[in-house]
Order: structure tokens, then sequence, then C-alpha cells
């Protein structure tokens, strides 16, 4: 049977349809309350003129379909569907970030106080979510130095012989310890814990208060001081939660978005006790797809198809200054023309379903900028799930849509950073690094230094080359550390670049643009004074410091150069140091593999198989036998291989320094 058979043969019942390619996969997942209506409407012309549905209909070579009873079922199951299947038709939500709860383990015998992301059965009580995420960790953190509950993974179903570290600075009861607490005292401190978390402060207070004069009275003066500090704590809490309460308005989420050059960025402002308290970005690319046919009816309306029908302005591409008086807008259409129109309602109607569906809070109030079709019936799926009233919301004039202008704005400003100023031109790039680095020309080549060991062991040296716009790995270079016994990284760095650019002098080889160093202040001199040693005293040199993430130039240590943290130079040399730092640590893996292969050991003269399995016995590592002394050695060898093996590590051969 072919596609447009089974299409006529549908139910006529609400239900999730999934068309399939030629090879079985489902290319695009939706939802109807007449599945024969809505699938027949993909053959018609007008809608196939649409791109994404003539792309689809061109592909689509088979159809499935799911009855339910309802339209709220069919907005679950299509939720569902979309982020099990991921169809390439659907708009996906790529962005998985979720806010934190704060985990309190209620079923064991000993409850702890976790922070989580993810909310399961298993009889533990969930608070949250937390805006921002670093919150719910502030709020742990709260609970055990007031309450002293762990969060440690100690198995509390048993006793321990001795404590952790968190209980003699006082940040636990000891509960893994028998005597150093009871239950009953434990059970008290998991109900404060419970009343802090669920917003009871006024109980809570009533409690230690009690608690802390019957300590007193009873001359238990350490007790009634820990419950003081608890309640100072509850009182502090109570006069922000007044402050908040004066401003507050019931929470939100308000989105706004920006389109231009078939990119699209996302805004979502959390909006809770009246303030806004945390921001997430939503980015997509390529979605010339949602550019759909606009013509104007005879009666002047602006009808696009498969479209909701909507007011002009909320259609944005590019910002409307731009564009001089009487220029064509993409959100107008004259007599006789077809304009091009971003059909943001479809993308909100599915970011909202994949953002809220499977989530236990929900704000009661959701701010879009665009009109759906499924907006009411969405908002009803989520009061029933969540158990309070949602509306989401077009809001057309006053404080609530300024709050969404807020987010366009924002949004547009995303859209820059993301699609004009973190993707600039290679020449760009070139000219930011002259400004930034004060380079002498434009830095065709970049030269990139970093030292890995463990301990002194096995110390390796990567180099890595940025050359024309791209890293070079044919150019990239190893270095094996020669000369330098045990932990010395400004001594490594001074060595392998010593070797490096003595082979490009006698060589006769350009040096590079820039040479840049993993390190700080010390590895960035080191490296200067093996150039000075070579002749080199004006090649442009830098490093990049791992923690500050600030650049030392050589010449102005006493200045360094602090970019913005969005800066495409700043980018670009993380970039750069990075791969060094891979390329440094994969080299070390494989010596250090070499070695447990087939240890040095038995490149000395006099030591087999034998002889090398006992010292290694004897001494526990090569590390070991590296450090001990001739006489050391000579108790488990014979004095000359001893002597051979001392004279191996520490007495380097000459004709290798020369290299």
């Amino acid at each position: 049977m072919d596609l447009i058979e089974k299409i006529r043969l549908l139910p006529t019942k609400p239900g999730v349809y999934l068309y399939k390619n030629a090879e079985g996969e489902v290319i695009y997942v939706g939802k109807a309350n007449n599945l024969r209506s809505r699938v027949r409407s993909y053959l018609l012309e007008a809608s196939q003129a649409n791109a994404k549905t003539g792309s689809l209909m061109r592909e689509a070579v088979d159809i499935d379909y799911i009855l339910v009873a309802n339209e709220h079922e069919a907005l679950a199951l299509e939720n569902n569907l979309i982020k099990q299947r991921k169809p390439r038709f659907n708009i996906l939500l790529r962005d998985d970030k979720t806010y934190p709860y704060v985990k309190l383990t209620l079923a064991d015998r000993y409850p702890k106080v976790f922070v989580t992301r993810r909310l399961r059965k298993d009889g533990s009580a969930y608070y949250g979510p937390y805006f921002p995420g670093n919150l719910a960790y502030r709020v742990v953190e709260l609970i055990h130095r007031s309450f002293l509950l762990p969060s440690c993974k100690v198995d509390l179903s048993r006793y321990h012989p001795r404590a952790c570290l968190q209980y003699y600075i006082h940040r636990c009861l000891g509960p893994c310890v028998e005597h150093l607490t009871t239950p009953e005292s434990y059970k008290q401190a998991v109900r404060d814990a419970q009343l802090f978390l669920e917003g009871r402060q006024s109980e809570l207070e009533r409690s230690l208060t009690a608690r802390m004069t019957a300590a007193a009275e009873a001359e238990q003066y350490e007790a009634a001081a820990r419950l003081r500090d608890q309640l100072s704590t509850v009182h502090q809490l109570q006069e922000k939660q007044r402050i908040a309460t004066a401003e507050q308005s019931d929470d939100a989420d308000v989105f706004g978005y920006h389109f231009e050059e078939d990119s699209l960025a996302i805004n979502l402002f959390h909006v809770r006790a009246g303030k806004i308290v945390d921001r997430r970005e939503f980015f997509w690319e390529n979605l010339q797809e949602f550019l759909e046919a606009s013509v104007v009816s005879e009666e002047g309306t602006n009808d696009s198809v498969g479209v909701p029908r909507l007011e002009p302005e909320i259609w944005q591409t590019a910002d409307s200054n731009s564009e001089p008086p009487g220029a064509p807008s993409m959100t107008k259409s004259w007599e006789g023309e077809q304009n091009p129109v971003f059909n943001a309602g479809q993308v909100f109607s599915a970011l909202l379903k994949q953002l809220y569906i499977d989530q236990h809070y929900v704000p009661r109030t959701i701010l879009v900028p665009v009109d759906f079709d499924d907006r009411e019936a969405l908002a009803t799926l989520l009061s029933e799930r969540v158990n309070h009233r949602v509306e989401i919301a077009v809001p057309q004039r006053g404080e609530k849509k300024s709050l969404i202008d807020l987010a366009g704005q924002n949004a547009r400003q995303s859209y820059i950073q993301r699609f004009r100023v973190l993707e600039p031109s290679r020449k760009a790039i070139q000219e930011s690094l002259v400004d930034s680095l004060m380079l002498p020309e434009l830095p065709n080549r970049i030269e990139c230094f970093d030292i890995s060991h463990i301990q002194g062991v096995e110390t390796v040296a990567s180099m890595v080359v940025w050359e024309d716009g791209k890293m070079n790995k044919s150019q990239y270079r190893k270095f094996k550390i020669m000369t330098v016994l045990g932990v010395d990284d400004f001594a490594s760095m001074r060595e392998v670049v010593t070797r490096r650019y003595r082979r490009l002098k006698e060589e006769d080889k350009p040096m590079p643009s820039l040479i840049l160093i993993d390190g700080g202040l010390g590895q960035l001199h080191a490296a200067a004074d093996a150039l000075e040693s070579l002749g080199f005293t004006s090649q442009p040199l830098a490093s990049i410091a791992k923690k500050e993430e600030v650049i030392y130039l050589y010449g102005n240590e006493d200045e360094p150069v602090v970019l913005d943290r969005r800066s495409p130079v700043l980018h670009l040399v993380q970039m750069i140091r990075d791969e060094s730092h891979r390329f440094a640590v994969g080299y070390h893996r494989q010596r250090r593999a070499m070695r447990d292969r087939d240890s040095e050991l038995l490149n000395i003269p006099g030591v087999g198989q034998q002889t090398r399995q006992r010292l290694l016995t004897h001494f526990g590592s090569l590390r070991d036998v590296q450090q001990a002394t001739a006489d050391s050695l000579a108790a488990v060898v014979s004095r000359k291989t001893a002597e051979s093996i001392w004279r191996h590590f520490h007495e380097p051969d000459p004709a290798t320094l020369a290299h």
C-alpha cells in the first residue's frame, strides 16, 4: 500500500503520526485532533509550496500512527517521541540544561542531603528547582553548617571505626560512628532541615527557641550555643524573605527571539519573586525550511501557508532600523508579491513542549512573543501535570510586553555574539592578535609548547602549530626531555625550546610569528633564556596562565593582557594551548605505556628479563630503581651491573645531548 492510500485510510480520531523515509527512519512526528484531516493537508499543493513540507513529502515513503484519547495525551506522546527518535524535520531542543534540586534521603536510616538534577521515586524528598543553579549548593552548604547533615558517600547502614574530617570541623553529627550521636538527635536535625527547606521558618524558629531555652536551663551551654547560631541564621533568612515578598509577583518565564539569515537565537528569562534570577540561551542554524510564503488575500490580511494568523510586528528578522523608509519588509506583503515569513509560532510550540512537559516545576506564567495553534491545549496539559494553573500568554502591551521586548533585545545580542563575533574571519583574528599581543605583523604561524610528566617521571614536551588560520597537525613535534632529572618544568621548557630553535637556526629556516608557552612567568622566562642563548632577542614570545587565563608578553610582564572571556583572540589562544596540552599528555601516556611494556632497564648492558624482574620486585617501581644508589643496587645485582644501572640513569650519553 502506497503512502497516499495509507493517508486516505487514517482514522478521524486524535493521535500522533510518524513520517518515515525509505530506510525506515522516523523523519517527522506530529499530533492532531483528527489524524486523517491533518495528514491529508500535507498533500495539498499550497502546503507543499512551503519549503519544509515540500522537503518532508519528497522524502517520506511511509506513515505510522498511534491513537490516543484526547489532545492532551497527543501533546505528551508527541513530546516523548520527538525526544526519543530525534526526527530531523522537527525542531529539537539541544540544550539539555536542567536546574538542580535539593534531595533529602528520608528513606535512609540516617538521611543525607544532596544536590541533584534527577527526580526519582525513591522515598526521598526533593526541594526546588533553584535559580540560579549555584543557589542549591549554597543551600546544602548552609544545611551542613547549621543542621550538620552529611552529603558524603559513606555507607550509613552500618557503623565505622572512626569519623571523617567533616565531624571534627563541626559539619556533621557523625552518624557513621556509634555513640557520636543518637537517633533522636539526628531525627530532630532532619526535622529542622525539612522545616527550613519547606520555608516554614516561623515553626522552625519556635522549635529552636524552645530547645535553646531548655538546653540553657539544663546547663548544656554548648548545645544551647549551637541552637542560638541556627536561630540567628533563620532570623537572617526571614528578613531576606520579607524583603522579597514586598516586591513579589508570580513566578514567570519570559521568552524573546531574534531571527536573521536562517539562524535563530532565543533568550529565556527566569523571573522569580519579581526579579530576573537567571537566563538561558538557545541557538539553531539553517532554519530556511521555516521561511514560508506570505500572500496578501483580497481582504488585505497577511496569510501564511500553514502559519497561525499573527500580528505583523511579531515576525522579527533583522533590525528594522537598518531598512530605509519605504523598503519592502520581511513582515509585510504587497499586493501580487510573495515574501518569506519566519514561522516563529511553530518553533515556540515545539520548544515549550520539550522544555516543560516532563518538568516537575512549571511557573504560573509563561510569556511568549508569538501565538501558536496548541497554546491553550499545552497550558491546560501543564496545569493538570503540576496541579496549579499555568498561563501561556502573548502580551501585546504593558509591563509584560516590556519584559518580552527586553528578552528580545538580549536575544539579538546573543545572536551577534554567537553568529558574528565568535566566528570572525581569519584576517579579523590576525588583526586582533596584532592589536592584543603587540605583534610586529599579521601572524601566519604560531608554535605552542607544553610540558607533561607525573612527578618528574617520563617528562615529555609537545609543540603544536597554528598556521594560516587552522591547526597544522603535520607540523606537530614531540620531545623527550633528556637533560632534566626530577620535577623541573622550567629547565624542561628551556631544553625543548633550545633544541627546537637551534635546529631551525642550523637549517636556516624562518622563525614563527609568535611562540606561545603553556604556563606562567617561570616558563615564559625559561623559554626567553633559551631564545637569547641562541641569539633570538626580538622574537615575539608570550605565555598563557592556566587558572587566571591571562596572557603574559615577554618584555611587558608587569602588564599582563586580560581579554574579555568572549574575545576571539582569547578563544584562539586557549584553543592552541589546549591542543598543545592534549598532544603532550597523549605522548606522555604513550611513553608510560612503552615503559610498562618494555622497561628501560632492558636497554642497560648486563640486565636481562630475570634481572629486570628481580630489581622491580625488590624496589617496587622503575622510578625507585632510578633513584637507588649504586650500593643499594649492588644488594640485588652484581657490583658491575649495579654501576652500569646507576650510570645509565645519572650520566646521560653526551651524544644524546648534542641533539
